[in-house]
């Protein structure tokens, strides 16, 4: 019998090299002759630039060039704009992309004004000292209602306004849902801004070989190929000319999918032009400014019920601050548009959204994507609602869930990959059951708190669904090869960030061609290895690429068959593939190593039949027609300090379905980490600025990200409702862990303090425990 390799809890290929210090990252990367780049960075949020001097820069020892917008001729252009807006009815959409180097304006804290190029970052970053730039300071705009408000001064001076977008979408009828509601619950919520912060910043490294008429770029990006593409066009280049290797990156989380960074157009476009390689390696400090943020929305929202706590209609209408440039287009907000209708039975639903353009860094993606803010503002309501209908939290999720026989269930309303958002399978009533079983929801309402409360302590427990559109399109490809070793490789041109590539697509492969996954060598990130992909993101890795990978190896296990049955004189259904060999079924002992085939396959000699291909090879491209919907519920137990507001989780419990499980401890590490920085974005991660758009924390001293003693060891479980939209039946899972952790926070904290019986709710995320202790009314 042939061994399964999907679904076992494989350790992942990659590891040795990472635990032993040898996997290459891109400030490894250190070709002879390398320079160093540094910038000179905006200290205003919003400034006209008088001038620029970098005469003493350039006199400066060790200094090779210095480089402001005016010295980039015909090179200066902004970015291009990644992701179109689908096509909304009624949508209006003004861009306004990122340019290498500021001219006449600078627009937010940390954008690049001037570049130094130098023999080490040293002297680079002691010579960014010596620029002399004089500014006028403009008003600042950081306040989104302000921001949006008649007269408000502009950051784009030739828009009429600040709005960088509109759009509005319906779903049936809300006003004639809210005119029947029994019930209706109206609230105002408000989701903060926050950064990635990864293991390793940003890096770029770029070396022109005259010699090979060639680019070589290591980048810490997220979509190799797109970058590739990108600068061959910006550098008058062919593809051919152009190869990007992303190599092992400490960290993605979305901002790495942004393109193209100033430090990504300018770099390359250097050691073109002085032939030497350079290199710029992000600080931590340039990361709270130089790399996108993610968050920050405003929601006015309301919901119509009956007078037994189903759904009628809701509406909302949100701001979302998109900082002073919008190339990844309008991505997170619809988003949160389309997530907040979650895994309920929404007839109608109207909403708007405005993105506004403010003095701020950049929002693009970050992991969830925007998905946070619309479950946030769901979740909450239905909490509210709960208590005005005088429902358990849990049952008035339950009466609403969308029913298991109505998949797939259109929700009307197009989602960010220009389809309607239609959810293809799930069935959310077990997900539910298995999480209250699980964290024994009804055994703490009754024992556990009651006992808890009579001895002075504050615990509380809270209950979280979410929805998470994964394995959007539009394609990957893989190309799967069996070498004459009898090894097996995969090529793909999507990156990779941790999330265990080179073990799931191992898998993959591994289990159509009967080989071990030690025996699969998995090649992402290098576009000398794969000609074309799109990239690693919205949880699409093992939907999409993981799709390419299964197709081309069934169609590199026909060839096998095909050449063992010309090898045997059998039929092809006689023969099974294991232990990396074809065998006759019911004749042991009779069998031949791929790798003989392989070789057999590629012939030094003789004729081959018509239409034959040599070796054992396929290529093969996979986009869905959609994307697959994951969903689950987070449940929590939960202490709170009443004297120093300080937070203590007991418990917590993920179920999720994702369809097919691949590799239960990948997916399991996946769950993990999301929780994690679910738990940052919840309650200790919150930028703090001043009124003319000054970070005030701009430091891990400052800027608080969870550690080891913060966050819990998760109790995971699954169900499993597979795809249909893709052979594997999977669905992607790399955000689902940080989805729902603001909702589940804010619910769990206020059982904790029973706020409610003193009619307070938490409608605001991040917290932290000087604010929790302001909502509380100050504690004890």
């Amino acid at each position: 019998m042939e061994t399964r390799q999907i679904g076992r809890a494989v350790t992942r290929n990659e590891d040795p090299r990472l635990l032993t210090g040898r996997a290459l990252f891109v400030d490894d990367v250190n070709p002879q002759g390398l320079l160093h780049a540094a910038f000179l960075r905006s200290p205003h949020a919003h400034a006209e630039i008088l001038s620029v001097d970098v005469a003493a820069a350039r006199a400066h020892p060790g200094v090779v060039a210095v480089f402001t917008a005016d010295d980039l001729g015909d090179y200066w252009q902004p970015g291009p704009l990644l992701v179109p807006p689908p096509p909304i009815e009624g949508m209006t959409f003004r861009q306004r992309c990122q340019v290498p180097l500021a001219r006449g304006v600078v627009r937010h804290v940390g954008e690049p004004v001037a570049m130094v190029i130098a023999d080490s970052r040293y002297v680079a970053e002691d010579a960014v000292g010596l620029i002399a730039a004089d500014y006028a300071p403009l008003p600042v705009l950081g306040d989104l209602e302000a921001a949006v408000a008649p007269g408000a001064p502009r950051v784009h001076a030739d828009l009429p306004d600040n709005v960088a977008a509109e759009v509005v979408q319906r779903k049936g009828d809300w006003a004639a849902a809210r005119a029947k509601a029994a019930h209706l619950v109206r609230r105002r919520f408000w989701y903060d801004r926050g950064i990635s912060s990864p293991m390793e910043t940003r890096g770029i490294v770029a070396e022109w070989d005259a010699r090979a008429d060639r680019l070589t770029v290591w980048d810490t990006t997220q979509a190799p190929v797109v970058i590739r593409n990108g600068l061959a066009g910006m550098l008058g280049l062919s593809e051919r000319q152009v190869r990007v290797i992303a190599p092992f990156i400490g960290g993605g989380f979305g901002p790495k999918m942004m393109m193209f960074y100033p430090e990504e157009v300018l770099v390359p476009w250097v050691a073109l032009r002085l032939e030497r390689p350079v290199k710029w390696i992000e600080d931590r400090l340039e990361h709270f400014f130089a790399t996108t943020h993610e968050r920050g929305q405003l929601h006015d929202a309301e919901m119509a019920l009956d007078a037994e706590g189903r759904i009628l209609g809701v509406r909302d209408d949100f701001l979302m601050d998109t900082g002073a440039y919008n190339p990844y287009g309008l991505t997170v907000p619809l988003n949160s548009q389309c997530t907040l209708l979650n895994c309920y039975d929404v007839a109608a639903y109207e909403s708007r959204f405005r993105a506004v353009y403010t003095n701020r860094t950049l929002v693009t993606p970050y992991r969830g994507a925007g998905r946070q803010h619309g479950i946030f503002v769901m979740e909450r309501l239905l909490d509210a609602a709960a208590r005005e209908v005088g429902l358990d939290r849990t049952e008035i999720r339950r009466r609403n869930f969308i029913p298991a026989d109505a998949f797939p269930y259109r929700n009307e309303i197009i989602y960010q990959d220009f389809a309607p958002l239609t959810y293809d399978s799930g069935n959310y009533g077990p997900i539910l059951d298995k999480a209250l079983d699980a964290i024994g929801y009804e055994r703490f309402l009754a024992e556990e708190q009651p006992r808890a409360r009579a001895e002075g302590r504050h615990v509380g427990i809270g209950v979280a669904c979410y929805v998470e559109g994964t394995g959007i399109g539009p394609y990957e490809g893989a190309k799967v090869r069996v070498q004459t070793s009898g090894k097996v490789t995969l090529a793909t041109g999507i990156g990779t960030q941790g999330q265990g590539h080179y073990t799931a697509f191992a898998q993959v492969v591994a289990e159509q061609l009967g080989v071990d996954t030690r025996d699969v060598e998995v090649t992402t990130g290098d576009t000398d290895q794969f000609d074309w992909g799109v990239g690693t993101f919205a949880s699409r890795g093992a939907v999409v690429a993981g799709s390419a990978a299964h197709q081309a190896a069934a169609a590199v296990r026909e060839k096998i068959l095909r050449a063992a049955s010309r090898h045997f004189e059998c039929d092809e259904g006689d023969l099974i593939l294991e232990d990396g060999k074809v065998g006759i079924a019911g004749v042991p002992g009779k069998s031949v190593p791929l790798g003989v085939l392989a070789a057999a396959s590629n012939p030094m000699r003789g004729a081959v039949r018509a239409g034959t291909e040599p070796g054992l090879e396929a290529t093969s491209y996979f986009g869905p027609e959609m994307g697959a919907t994951a969903a689950g519920v987070h449940a929590m137990v939960i202490e709170v300090d009443g004297e120093t507001m300080q937070p203590t989780i007991l418990r917590y419990v993920v179920v999720h379905d994702c369809g097919t499980v691949l590799n239960p401890l990948i997916l399991a590490g996946q769950i993990q980490g999301g929780v994690a920085q679910g738990i940052g974005n919840a309650f200790f991660e919150k930028l703090e600025w001043t009124e003319d758009g000054q970070l005030q924390n701009a430091t891990l001293a400052d800027y608080l990200l969870p550690t080891a003693l913060d966050v819990p060891r998760i109790e995971l479980h699954h169900t499993v409702t597979p795809s249909p939209l893709n052979p594997l039946g999977t669905k992607g899972a790399g955000e689902g862990g940080a989805i729902p952790v603001g909702a589940l926070f804010a619910q769990a904290l206020e059982d904790a303090l029973d706020l409610p019986a003193r009619g307070i709710e938490i409608t605001e995320i991040p917290l932290s425990p000087n604010r929790l202790w302001e909502i509380a009314g100050g504690g004890d």
